[in-house]
């Protein structure tokens, strides 16, 4: 049997992707839903099955096809000091919000992202500052190169902070039980790696988001009477 080459990291870069990459970082990424508690409310979403069913959808279609590849080219953007390009796929990634909803949670997790890089003192933040609205990936990039972090680890740790999210929120608002949450971030997580190399692959022209039942669900929850996430 081959063994896999080693590879160095620096213990303190993966110190750093693990804050970047926690729940508890204050960006507020808890208070979002992506559309999720309107597939509850429209009983799209019933139980864990169907919640695997639409995460893994939307993670598919949206994340994959667009916000990871995005992200990749923001982080060999920063790692390169291209501003220009930074701009761009900034640009690109608040245009490919296809709802207020969704355009408004990048635009204000990124803001906090960019205001506590700035109260953290992290070198280079002015950089980030010269950006009118930061998406959050883009936001996310600055942070992962300036603590070091390698470019495929980073994206890996933002593609699982995304499904955890979704799968919190699922507990949350079907409701599911713990275990049933972990079952989910069990099954989902098999499509990260595949991801991350996608996003590396893929071409500028073949960025593609296409997911009309999430653009349908997130403008829903706009005006759904009761909620328990951000709008």
């Amino acid at each position: 049997m081959k063994r896999g080459r080693a590879i160095a990291r620096d213990p303190s870069a993966l110190v750093r992707l693990l804050q970047l990459a926690s729940p508890t970082l204050p960006v507020g990424a808890y208070s979002y839903s992506q559309g999720l508690e309107a597939a509850v409310e429209s009983g799209f979403v019933t139980d864990a099955p169907s919640a695997r069913r639409w995460i893994g959808e939307v993670f598919e279609l949206a994340v994959a096809g667009m916000e990871a590849p995005l992200a990749w080219r923001l982080l060999v953007s920063w790692r390169a000091g291209d501003l220009d390009a930074v701009s761009r796929w900034n640009d690109e990634v608040l245009a490919s919000r296809e709802t207020a909803e969704l355009r408004a949670e990048t635009v204000q997790m990124g803001y906090s992202l960019r205001r506590l890089a700035r109260e953290l003192a992290i070198e280079g933040a002015p950089a980030l500052e010269a950006i009118d609205e930061v998406a959050y990936p883009t936001a996310f990039a600055f942070a992962a190169t300036a603590w070091g972090i390698d470019a495929e680890d980073a994206l890996t740790a933002y593609l699982w902070a995304w499904l955890e999210n979704q799968v919190l929120a699922a507990v949350k608002a079907v409701p599911l039980g713990q275990t049933d949450g972990q079952r989910l971030l069990l099954a989902l997580s098999g499509g990260v790696s595949a991801a991350v190399r996608h996003a590396q692959d893929v071409a500028d022209g073949e960025l593609a988001n296409f997911a009309p039942g999430l653009a349908l669900a997130s403008a829903g929850h706009e005006t759904q009477y009761s909620r328990l996430f951000r709008s």
